[in-house]
């Protein structure tokens, strides 16, 4: 991929990537780093993650629930499932409500 890909920045609001938010904004706040260094380093890290989640996870899962919603706006399905079942190969995962969003591998526009 060129240097000019464009990557999702939906990890960003996930549990790791908000921990990495709050730690660059301490960072800029104090001094230690400029916003320009930050934002290259959001940018590593949408590639790092995206990455190595279409290289290195190949578990499958099957779901059960209530599909309560679904949306397709610019290329981006977004599920919420309510009392979603997840099955696995060994274990069987259940929760109140969870949204799923689903992008295509690549960002629009790109060949």
């Amino acid at each position: 991929m060129s240097a000019t890909t464009q990557y999702y920045e939906l990890y960003r609001r996930s549990s790791i990537g908000m921990a990495l938010t709050d730690s660059l904004d301490e960072l800029i706040q104090s001094g230690h780093i400029n916003p320009q260094l930050a934002m290259r380093v959001l940018t590593t890290f949408d590639k790092s993650i995206s990455d190595s989640l279409s290289q290195l996870v190949r578990n499958k899962a099957n779901v059960k629930g209530h599909l309560h919603t679904y949306r397709f706006c610019d290329e981006v399905w977004t599920f919420i499932i309510e009392n979603p079942n997840f099955k696995f190969d060994q274990e069987s995962v259940s929760a109140d409500k969870v949204k799923i969003v689903a992008c295509n591998a690549k960002r629009p526009g790109e060949q």
